[in-house]
């Protein structure tokens, strides 16, 4: 029987591309967005659009999901929005709706998903973090506490349920080249130069670096004793302490 994959924010960026992957590997997939999702190059899926952070319509897709598949043998929380703005000028609706949408609502999925994967005894959780929840990056308070929290949570999964089958796992991209980064970048807030001149490697992270990853962690026959981790896909940016000369000075 081919494995069901649950994927948020699967309309674009890390999220189709880890469809994609996860598709050409013969998982069947639950593709979530707020947005409609272009499904016509999948070949087998369901396609739901909503709102993750309610948790009637997280409650309904999983529903949906056993009804169309029987079983779910993965979820991917890939969703998230950015905020770039400082601390004394973000206001808490904002702090909350970031909050909401990076950490509440891949509380919420997790719960719906996980309760069917502990059910069956397998499956696995991949958060998409950042590496904002490893590092303090300024002008994001609210993001980073976000990325923290689901370091947080995915820890605290990870000792609940690896007893019940069930593996839970972060990934933690560097900056990434998708519409985030786009819309970002239009801000003015930094440049390719900026993230480029930081990374060992020298470049972004291409949303394919990231989705393989995703994969990996899903595949419980290459990492089925893989629990509790956040895995850096950042091209060594955490990893540099270096100052910017002597960054520079090796490439």
């Amino acid at each position: 029987m081919s494995q069901v994959a649950v994927i948020t924010g699967a309309a674009q960026g890390i999220g189709r591309r880890t469809a994609q992957v996860l598709n050409e590997q013969g998982w069947n997939l639950v593709l979530l967005d707020l947005q409609s999702v272009d499904a016509s190059e999948y070949k087998s899926y369901l396609a739901l659009a909503g709102d993750i952070t309610d948790e009637q319509f997280v409650e309904l897709a999983a529903k949906q999901c056993m009804n169309t598949f029987g079983r779910v043998d993965a979820l991917v929380n890939n969703a998230g929005i950015s905020c770039i703005s400082s601390a004394l000028e973000t206001s808490a609706d904002l702090y909350r709706k970031v909050i909401d949408v990076n950490l509440v609502a891949p509380f919420l999925l997790a719960k719906a998903f996980g309760r069917e994967m502990i059910a069956i005894g397998s499956g696995s959780v991949v958060n998409v973090a950042s590496v904002a929840g490893l590092q303090g990056v300024a002008d994001r308070s609210a993001y980073n506490a976000s990325k923290h929290g689901l370091i947080g949570l995915t820890r605290t999964l990870a000792v609940e349920w690896g007893a019940k089958g069930v593996r839970v796992n972060a990934v933690c991209p560097g900056w990434v080249k998708t519409e985030m980064d786009h819309k970002d970048q239009a801000g003015g807030s930094y440049t390719d130069a900026d993230i480029m001149d930081h990374v060992p490697m020298g470049r972004f992270a291409k949303p394919d670096d990231i989705a393989q990853a995703i994969a990996f962690l899903c595949d419980s026959s290459k990492s089925g004793f893989i629990n509790g981790v956040s895995l850096p896909v950042d091209g060594g940016w955490t990893a540099d302490g270096s100052w910017q000369s002597l960054r520079l000075k090796h490439r």
